[in-house]
């Protein structure tokens, strides 16, 4: 089975394949001061829990965009799962897919896994949104290759930055107004309408230049947590996936074993 490990600036998503079947996944805190052991004994912990056996992991594949974990994410692979795991963007690893910006390496790997998965799923050319810390589109051509994309700050960054940098504006929960009007007439709901109605404008607006600057004929995949929330209030997203990137790692595993 593979350990598939999709470490954000916000969590760190584990998750156990058996072949094609996502047999479960666990979050921790990215921002935490946990060694390789803690990480060790609450993984192999929560895996019990849901039936999984530790001993089963004969592999394990990485993504991440926080390069202070890796360490520890490497030495929990090696210790409690007797595997040296693969780090997207290490040296030898083959993608399957071009990477067409200035300099490569500065692509985050999850952004390159979400439209490898992307591509794989849905094939021709696709617009991956990403609601994550950052909200970020990525751009994947008929081909499979990667292109590019625009990063906007995360709703709840935004939301967050909005309270800090306020005297009197509280901290509110990410939520769709309703039926409520565009138009609040108290300050929850001047700002659950501006955040919430701002980020569907920032999508649709998004999507449209990127069509009309590549041609039109893109599929829009959402994925991240808040991809659903978003998704029923815009024509602009087309399907959901919220495995994508997991289901990136798996496909990026596949391709480099024997």
């Amino acid at each position: 089975m593979l350990l598939a490990i999709d470490c954000g600036n916000t969590n760190i998503v584990f998750a156990v394949f058996d072949g094609e079947v996502l047999r479960g996944q666990w979050r921790a805190a990215t921002k935490t001061d946990k060694t390789a052991d803690e990480f060790g004994i609450w993984l192999t912990q929560v895996m019990q829990h849901d039936g999984v056996a530790a001993a089963n992991i004969d592999a394990a594949i990485i993504a991440s965009v926080v390069p202070a974990r890796n360490f520890d994410l490497g030495k929990l692979c090696e210790k409690y799962f007797k595997c040296k795991p693969r780090f997207i963007g290490e040296p030898g690893l083959d993608l399957g897919a071009e990477i067409k910006i200035d300099n490569p390496r500065e692509v985050g790997a999850d952004r390159v896994v979400n439209v490898i998965a992307a591509h794989a799923q849905f094939e021709g050319p696709s617009i991956v949104i990403d609601f994550g810390t950052a909200t970020t589109f990525d751009v994947v051509d008929a081909a499979g290759a990667y292109c590019g994309g625009v990063i906007a700050p995360g709703i709840n960054l935004s939301m967050e930055a909005l309270h800090m940098a306020t005297a009197l504006l509280p901290r509110i929960p990410v939520k769709h107004p309703g039926n409520a009007p565009v138009v609040g007439t108290s300050t929850i709901a001047a700002m659950t309408s501006g955040v919430f109605w701002g980020y569907i404008g920032l999508i649709e607006g998004l999507v449209a230049r990127i069509k009309a600057e590549r041609g039109g004929n893109l599929k829009v995949i959402a994925t991240g947590g808040l991809a659903p929330l978003f998704a029923e209030a815009t024509k602009a997203i087309d399907h959901i996936n919220g495995d994508l990137t997991l289901r990136g790692l798996l496909a990026v595993h596949r391709r480099n074993s024997p």
